[in-house]
């Protein structure tokens, strides 16, 4: 009897454990589709505290840019969300779309790309116990190649739902050809769900790294980027330059998909033939399946330089 009722127990705790699991999954589910309609953006970056030893260092201005965003929702399902950004600026009669960068959340992902500068990316594997729980965050250039990724947990405590995660990332494209004296960004990232919408805060650290040698901290960098909600009407150019180019994309996102599944240290080529990636695929005569993945397998190379 006493070994009937234990079990009992048991069995009603496990179920229990399972129903708590599924809930806390369906709230980070909603948290993370929160980040997705038509938004107000306003991009706030601000150098706040230098170290560099060069006495003549001049830190990056402060910026500020604003601007509507299309946040589309691309994937739906329960162990995965892609979310396409699209930027439309201009003038709202005559809007220029831009596409922007993409994030795709992974539940339970063991599979990482890390950044380790000058282009270089290098392969990750860790235990199913390791990220129990937790969502992976990968963060796509405009050409969809990769950019930064890290896994934590989303919490949702005291009326806040809030996911985030510290890992190494490329320089931010308003640095890239302006900067030279470091080639890593160590991203502190929170993704905030608010009243308003959402916002990306961030704590960035500058860094340059050298094969053999210690990293060097250059500087420190605030970023707090905030997403107002808005109708999405005002979004509707860019959600139809969407649904007119969709099928490309899918086409760049599944070759690329190609490139990650084999698990390998990735460098890729800063230019083919003298032009940068997303320039081959941004020309709209660049359709055929084919001609995109013969053009993304160009710039992959297996070893690092």
């Amino acid at each position: 009897m006493k070994k009937l009722l234990f079990l009992s127990l048991v069995c009603l705790s496990m179920s229990y454990q399972s129903n708590a699991q599924k809930d806390k999954k369906n709230q980070d589910l909603e948290a993370i589709k929160k980040m997705c309609g038509c938004y107000e953006v306003t991009f706030n970056f601000a150098e706040t505290f230098n170290y560099s030893s060069d006495s003549l260092y001049k830190p990056s201005k402060t910026k500020v840019d604003k601007g509507l965003e299309w946040a589309q929702l691309v994937t739906d399902k329960p162990n995965k969300i892609s979310i396409q950004h699209i930027l439309q600026v201009g003038n709202p009669a005559e809007p220029m779309i831009i596409k922007h960068w993409r994030q795709d959340w992974l539940f339970e992902n063991t599979d990482f790309y890390l950044y380790n500068a000058d282009n270089n990316w290098k392969y990750d594997s860790k235990t199913n116990e390791g990220v129990k729980g937790q969502w992976t965050q990968k963060v796509y250039q405009v050409d969809d190649s990769p950019r930064y990724e890290g896994s934590s947990t989303w919490v949702h405590v005291d009326g806040k739902s809030y996911w985030e995660n510290t890992t190494p990332a490329p320089l931010p494209r308003r640095e890239y050809t302006t900067r030279g004296d470091y080639n890593l960004t160590m991203r502190g990232n929170r993704h905030e769900i608010t009243s308003y919408g959402w916002v990306h805060d961030q704590d960035n650290d500058k860094i340059l790294r050298k094969k053999g040698a210690e990293d060097v901290l250059i500087a420190k960098e605030k970023g707090y980027n905030t997403y107002v909600k808005v109708d999405d009407s005002r979004c509707s150019a860019a959600a139809q330059w969407w649904k007119d180019n969709d099928k490309k994309w899918d086409i760049v996102r599944n070759k690329w998909d190609d490139v990650f599944n084999r698990n390998t240290d990735l460098h890729l080529a800063e230019k083919v033939d003298n032009k940068v990636l997303y320039k081959y695929l941004f020309d709209d005569d660049i359709t055929k399946k084919k001609e995109i993945e013969r053009i993304i397998e160009s710039f992959v190379q297996n070893e690092a330089n």
